[in-house]
């Protein structure tokens, strides 16, 4: 059996994943591994044999469309997150990663360790494969210089520290998020305004009852009262018709008002009372619909672009994005795969379809020009060399590259014709595929050397330094982050899975938090904590 395995990469490979998949369905106490458990059946089978093995090509093809998706999926709440603390939270990680070198520079004069087993153990630790690429290049180069060739004492390191490197921080997410009840969409509501996350959308028809709200463009009562609600239908001595910014009320009149309930029943005093008749359910000259986006022509841009109101009568009052609902506003931006509903008048419903394309086939196709320019793009930003001070050079390599790279182009969508984002369940689909491929090779590559490393002499201390290192660091971060910088903790377990650079832990995330935070999270500190643990790693090389 072992045999059949070793010489049928990709038999291994995908029994790996299946097995870890199915696995990573089973809930205790209500809580899952998910997709995590990949990485562990990983481990498992590595351990039997070391002819066990994956070609690094499968785990580069992994990672690269995990984290180049990623960007594209993000980099618009990436940059905004920026005016609301992105910089405090870059900082908040960057200091958490100097305390965790502080603790690997402790452990290296207590065991009295050779400098490339600290700094692998350090990129174990973390689970940061760039920092240990770049220790190993500077001793390969030390040693062409005719010093001692050094070059596979980092691997010790790394190979010992980094399975507990994706426990321990999975371990503390777990932990903490027990002991705190956290209650993940209570939580996501207070980044409501920057970030997509679930809510709950209902109707109201009001009666208008109050003279100071009548006479009066619906455009300026929302300014100035800050209603973050949508108005749809108005009715008028029995005539309906679509509530527009210009329209004015009068006393009597209905109004049909969308917002989440908290918003809704904030605006139903200034303005009236409920009304028993609900205009929504009136479809004689009205009707609505759920429409997909699937023209890329609309695909980035926003809905008071298209002059629907001008051109057909009609409006959107809410656009649903994967699982989540949000209130469609003039400035929203459009993606493909958004479900908007639209309410026109009936006999425009035909021409209101043809112009979104409300199809579903074509959701399902890729844009191969785009995806393979955009990772073109990445993979040449990630060798491009970066010099710092002390003659250091870096890389942001295979994961840095493309996660910017996405980034930036999931914040621009589209470069003139080229549409540079995918539809949302195509990026979820790719993006998962990526995960399971990386999670699986590297359990399976890292399995054996982790258990003959520690059976080996000396493996078993380098083991608890590293575990100590990551389960302080992890527990410490959330401890910080939700009881002192008040970060929702969705948002701050991906910040986590950035900080150790390593996607099982953003994989476990998602699965307990059931929404996008995480992601937010990991793609805003991933650049920066990539960047500070490859200079680090290089600093720790120098130690004596």
């Amino acid at each position: 059996m072992i045999d059949l395995l070793a010489n049928n990469p990709l038999l291994l490979l995908f029994l790996v994943a299946a097995i870890g998949y199915a696995i990573g369905l089973i809930r205790i106490k209500g809580v899952s591994l998910g997709i995590a458990a990949v990485l562990f059946v990983g481990l498992a089978f590595g351990a039997l044999n070391p002819s066990l093995r994956i070609p690094d090509i499968i785990f580069q093809l992994g990672l690269v469309i995990f984290v180049y998706t990623i960007g594209l999926s993000s980099g618009p709440a990436f940059f905004r997150s920026f005016r609301r603390g992105g910089l405090r939270d870059n900082v908040f990680i960057f200091l958490m990663l100097v305390f965790a070198a502080a603790l690997a520079a402790l452990f290296h004069f207590l065991l009295n360790l050779q400098s490339g087993i600290t700094a692998g153990m350090y990129a174990g630790s973390l689970t940061n494969t760039p920092a240990l690429a770049s220790v190993i290049e500077t001793l390969k180069v030390a040693a062409a210089r005719g010093q001692e060739d050094l070059s596979s004492t980092p691997v010790v390191g790394y190979s010992v520290a980094y399975p507990m490197g994706v426990l321990g921080p999975i371990l503390a997410v777990f932990v903490m998020q027990r002991l705190w009840k956290v209650d993940y969409r209570k939580d996501a509501e207070r980044v409501r305004g920057v970030h997509l996350v679930e809510q709950e959308i209902y109707n109201q028809t009001v009666r208008i009852t109050r003279p100071e709200v009548t006479g009066v463009p619906l455009s300026r009562l929302v300014a100035d009262h800050g209603w973050d609600v949508v108005f749809s239908r108005l009715q008028h001595d029995g005539h309906t018709a679509l509530a527009t910014g210009e329209t004015t009320l009068q006393l009597g009149d209905l109004v049909s008002v969308v917002g989440t309930p908290e918003a809704v029943d904030a605006v139903i005093p200034g303005m009236g009372v409920p009304a028993e008749e609900h205009l929504d359910f009136d479809r004689t000259e009205y009707d609505f619909r759920r429409v997909f986006v699937s023209n890329h022509d609309l695909a980035g841009r926003r809905l008071a672009d298209l002059s629907l109101t001008q051109r057909y009568g009609a409006l959107v009052t809410r656009v649903r994005r994967g699982d989540i609902d949000f209130l469609a506003h003039g400035d929203t931006v459009l993606e493909l795969g958004d479900r908007v509903r639209v309410v026109a008048p009936r006999d425009q419903m035909k021409n209101i379809s043809e112009l979104f394309g409300d199809s579903y086939k074509e959701l399902s196709e890729v844009n191969l020009l785009s995806l393979g320019f955009g990772l073109v793009l990445g993979l040449l930003v990630g060798m491009i060399p970066i010099p710092l001070p002390g003659g250091i050079v870096i890389k942001l390599g295979l994961a840095g590259g493309p996660l910017i790279v996405g980034l930036i182009l999931g914040a621009l969508r589209r470069t003139g014709p080229i549409l540079w984002t995918l539809p949302y369940s195509a990026n979820l689909t790719l993006r998962q595929f990526g995960l399971i491929l990386l999670l699986a090779a590297i359990g399976i590559n890292s399995g054996y050397t982790f258990v003959t490393t520690l059976q080996g002499g000396g493996g078993f201390q380098i083991f608890l330094a590293g575990a100590a290192i990551s389960l302080t660091v992890p527990f410490l971060a959330l401890l910080i982050g939700y009881k002192l910088l008040k970060t929702p903790y969705g948002l701050l377990t991906g910040m986590l899975s950035g900080l150790h650079t390593q996607p099982a832990v953003l994989g476990f995330s998602l699965e307990q938090s059931d929404n996008e935070l995480p992601n937010v999270g990991y793609a805003l500190v991933f650049p920066v904590a990539t960047i500070t643990k490859i200079i680090i790693a290089q600093l720790l090389l120098r130690l004596p």
